[in-house]
């Protein structure tokens, strides 16, 4: 099965397991030479939405799924694959046992914009069910946001 990484609200292995039912989770590991930025501002409905960027000076925290064609498919639909939003490229990403290659989803959009306190909220819950560092997940809760709710929602 092909790996995929989540590095936004499929972070979370209770969200992963409603929408991709069959697929496991895999493990944890880091994007390394790439960080996480907001775009697409005018696509979302509360604001800018997660994506990745390169940036030789940074890393992403990420949650590695295997999965089925089918959940595939499904997560496709969750993100809006159909409406154009996001591209899907296979990134190296770095584990406690090795590298690996994984799929990610991407932002067709440019970068910039602010994500709601809300979506922040969400993404940073998500990264410490996850298990990521306390230190990624604080600096998730301290982004600049703006619009709906505090980003500890």
């Amino acid at each position: 099965m092909p790996l995929y990484a989540a590095y936004g609200s499929n972070m979370d292995p209770g969200q992963m397991m409603e929408r991709a039912p069959h697929s496991p989770l895999a493990g944890t590991g880091w994007l390394v030479g790439w960080r996480l930025t907001f775009g697409g501002e005018d696509l979302g409905w509360e604001g800018a939405l997660a994506s990745i960027v390169e940036d030789p000076d940074s890393q992403v925290f990420v949650v590695l799924y295997d999965v089925t064609d089918e959940d595939e498919k499904d997560l496709d639909r969750w993100e809006g694959s159909e409406l154009g939003m996001l591209t899907k490229i296979r990134l190296r990403v770095q584990t406690l046992e090795g590298s690996v290659v994984a799929w990610f989803y991407v932002l067709v959009a440019y970068e910039g914009g602010l994500p709601s306190a809300r979506y922040l909220g969400v993404v940073a819950d998500a990264a410490e069910a996850a298990g990521a560092p306390a230190d990624y997940v604080n600096d998730l809760r301290t982004r600049p946001c703006g619009g709906i709710g505090p980003a500890t929602a």
